[in-house]
């Protein structure tokens, strides 16, 4: 391989990481900025006769990992 090809090679690999890093910028910034937006929408609390659907139970760290490796999640 000769030295210009070689550099044509690594232009190719910097143009490459230049690309990659401005797409995962602009990634980075919609996510943020959908984040941002519904980080802003007002979720009213319902109203009503409403009824609480699960219950919290006091279980022991030992039953929780039983049911957790019984049902295999």
């Amino acid at each position: 391989m000769t030295l210009k090809a070689k550099l044509l090679i690594l232009k190719d690999i910097i143009k490459l990481m230049i690309l990659f890093v401005l797409c995962t910028f602009l990634f980075y910034y919609a996510i943020k900025m959908m984040h941002h937006e519904y980080q802003n929408l007002d979720n009213p609390a319902p109203s009503g006769n409403a009824v609480k659907v699960v219950q919290q139970e006091d279980n022991a760290i030992i039953e929780r990992l039983s049911i957790f490796f019984r049902l295999g999640e």
